[in-house]
């Protein structure tokens, strides 16, 4: 079975788990991050929702307005909750499933903290847009959400460099993974030192029960992806048996993994810093799939293709159809997993009902409600084979 994601792992990742541990080995995958995005400061954190919490701390933000997308992830807003703060929706834009930054101000008030610009799928946030609404606001944070861009760009502009600070997940479904993990950017050095102070305080050290389970789980990730294995994992988890394991949240729920406040382990630092170095090939071979896609695809009506966006990263190539159901069906048969991304508009999961605040009416939402029903995951994963791609494209054209 072809997956509907991959990390990009192989020996070297496993060698880098056995390497016997150094002192320094999350300092080290700090600066070598901080360089790679062009930054002066990089901060890990065991999951980037952690980041988020205490980013938002160390801004001195409690019972203030957040304000984020309708449709990201919902981890986001979950910290917004856990940080003592409220978030606030704003509906989304068809054209690159991003927030819709004119509607912002219409949700500022003078309870308003912070944004959270979130570059979903790996399309840059409008800076130009994002720019004015701060010369507006100056007292209005920016933070840069890059868990699905990293290093995204804007007309030539690094997006995890305007603003604050910038957030990244290190999950096996992200652009590069650390097994877990997450980081947080910033070029502010005052922030930035008292950002790792409060780190230090919160978070308990990594123990050696944390690093051994997450040694199983990356050895556990090998053959998961292997085809026939995948193939197996995709029915149970179709059943639902594997739900415990898969899904990351509950929709009736506003809450965080249990070890989210421990620091983050060597052994995810030492695959980071393998990571780091494929980081390059791994978006130019992202790149040139969303091409391919976009050159043999863009004639079939049945589909909405997404855009292709100088300086995006695709950490997805995400389609829009009617049917979306029907068409996960057909693919399957055929072995092949198209899956979906974020399947919710967040104001209406029950777990939100209470939770946000927000200046709109329900029919706000009305681009994100749509964008959660009707979107779908073409595999894009950096070693994708040629002839699965081709294959896809196959099946595609098939009625």
């Amino acid at each position: 079975m072809i997956p509907r994601l991959k990390p990009s792992l192989d020996w070297r990742e496993l060698v880098a788990a056995l390497t016997p541990p150094r002192k320094d080995d999350v300092e080290r995958f700090e600066q070598a991050f901080a360089r790679k995005m062009g930054q002066k400061h990089a901060i890990t954190f065991p999951y980037g929702r952690t980041g988020l919490i205490l980013l938002l701390e160390a801004l001195g933000l409690k019972n203030k307005e957040v304000i984020c997308p309708a449709y990201t992830c919902v981890v986001v807003p979950h910290a917004i909750v856990y940080s003592d703060n409220k978030p606030v929706f704003v509906d989304s834009q068809e054209e690159d499933f991003n927030m819709n930054l004119d509607l912002v101000p219409e949700v500022i008030t003078e309870q308003t903290g912070a944004i959270i610009a979130t570059s979903i799928f790996g399309y840059p946030v409008n800076l130009d847009k994002l720019d004015a609404i701060h010369r507006k606001y100056p007292n209005i944070y920016i933070i840069q959400d890059c868990a699905h861009s990293f290093a995204a760009e804007w007309k030539g502009r690094a997006v995890q460099k305007e603003g604050i600070a910038a957030i990244y997940g290190l999950n096996i479904s992200k652009l590069m993974t650390s097994i877990f993990g997450g980081m947080v950017t910033t070029d502010d050095d005052k922030f930035a030192k008292k950002l790792i102070k409060l780190r230090d305080i919160r978070l308990k050290p990594a123990l050696l029960t944390k690093s051994l389970r997450r040694f199983l789980y990356l050895v556990a990730v090998y053959p998961t992806f292997w085809g026939p294995v995948y193939g197996l994992i995709n029915r149970l988890e179709r059943s639902g048996l594997l739900n415990r394991f898969v899904k990351y949240y509950d929709e009736s729920k506003v809450d965080m993994p249990g070890d989210y406040l421990e620091k983050m382990s060597r052994i995810e630092a030492r695959v980071g810093l393998v990571q780091l170095k494929k980081y390059d090939s791994i978006v130019e071979n992202r790149r040139k799939m969303a091409k391919f896609y976009d050159d043999n695809l863009r004639d079939i009506s049945e589909l909405h293709l997404p855009p292709i966006v100088e300086g995006a990263t695709y950490s997805h190539y995400v389609p829009r159809v009617s049917d979306r159901n029907k068409i996960l069906r057909k693919f399957l048969k055929k072995a092949i997993q198209l899956g979906w991304l974020i399947e919710y508009c967040i104001p209406n999961m029950d777990s939100y009902n209470v939770q946000s605040t927000s200046a709109n009416n329900s029919n706000d939402y009305r681009v994100a409600e749509k964008l959660s029903t009707n979107t779908i995951n073409i595999p894009i994963y950096a070693q994708i084979k040629k002839k699965e791609a081709e294959h896809i494209v196959q099946q595609v054209w098939k009625k």
